[in-house]
């Protein structure tokens, strides 16, 4: 015997479903087993209400009719995932055609998974469940991205499309490339990826991408390939003034101190640090061994070592 929609188990914060489907007594079976199960629950009767009220409202499932008149649910599948903003949304299908063609088209439309007619709720209510808990998942782990500081994006190798970022690359992209919109891998970045790929094979050192604009940077370091073609590339910001500030807190060193340091971490010689700051090179290197001796090191690359893990940690500029 079947349990009861209320005894399904749920999120406790069960999420927003959107139910597409022209018939209405499907409609509002779905629509009272989910809202009693504590979903927040949207309805669209055709295609192209789907694609609006999906790319409005962000739900965490779509439950989506497979034969509808018009526009067809492996068509409305198809647009939401070639959305930028909508593709990572699971797609549920619901269908009476059990048929292996039309199961083998719904997964091929981006179908996450299906659900048979006559329609279960509480086999629909399960299965939603799983999926919205995936999902969140998914999103919990590119927000942890963020909050260690690597702001990922994940760009597909066969078109140069962005497949995911995670909220910090987003806001990186917009405020360091001129884009027209949030699918498009800014031209710059990809010319870079295919260099850093090159490098990559050849098996040559790759050098991060640098964009300077006054005090700040932006590095973007080549990280990976993923099992699905795609490069991952980690963004960073970094701010001279707020990496000065880390390294006074952390070793407790003056003001010029800690300045000589941060250009020693940029790679500069003493003679290149005293033009920048308006000092000899002597004088220089002696702000030098005292900050080697606070660090308790012997070696500029010793303390150009701490000094970045002390700046990255810091999380600077981000």
């Amino acid at each position: 015997m079947s349990p009861s929609p209320a005894t399904v188990a749920v999120p406790q914060s069960a999420g927003i479903v959107l139910i597409v489907d022209d018939v209405p007594e499907n409609l509002s079976l779905l629509h009272d087993a989910l809202d009693e199960a504590g979903y927040t629950v949207l309805v669209a009767t055709n295609g192209e209400s789907a694609l609006a009220r999906a790319r409005q409202s962000l739900p965490d499932v779509v439950l989506l009719d497979a034969v509808m008149p018009g526009m067809d649910g492996f068509e409305v599948a198809r647009r939401l995932k070639a959305d930028f903003v909508t593709r990572a949304i699971p797609l549920i299908f619901m269908t009476g055609l059990t048929e292996t063609e039309h199961v083998v088209a719904a997964f091929a439309a981006g179908g996450a998974d299906y659900v048979t007619k006559p329609i279960k709720p509480a086999e629909v209510l399960a299965r939603i469940a799983a999926h919205v808990q995936n999902a969140r998942q998914m999103k919990q782990a590119r927000s942890a991205l963020d909050a260690f500081g690597q702001a990922t994006v994940a760009v597909r190798a066969t078109d140069g499309k962005l497949v995911w970022q995670t909220p910090l690359a987003r806001q990186l992209i917009r405020n360091w490339f001129d884009i027209g919109a949030d699918e498009t891998t800014p031209p710059r970045l990809i010319e870079w990826i295919l260099a850093a790929e090159l490098a990559r094979r050849e098996r040559r050192e790759v050098a991060p991408l640098v964009m300077a604009d006054g005090a700040r940077r932006l590095l973007a370091s080549f990280h990976d390939h993923t099992g699905e073609e795609e490069w991952l590339v980690v963004l960073r910001e970094e701010n001279d003034a707020s990496a000065i500030e880390a390294l006074i807190a952390a070793f407790r060193l003056t003001t010029r101190e800690a300045e000589v340091l941060y250009w020693v971490t940029r790679g500069k010689t003493n003679r290149d640090i005293g033009d920048i700051l308006g000092s000899s090179p002597r004088t220089v290197h002696k702000h030098l061994e005292h900050v080697f001796e606070k660090l308790g090191v012997e070696t500029r690359t010793a303390a150009a070592s701490m000094a970045l893990a002390k700046i990255r940690g810091a999380g600077e500029g981000g």
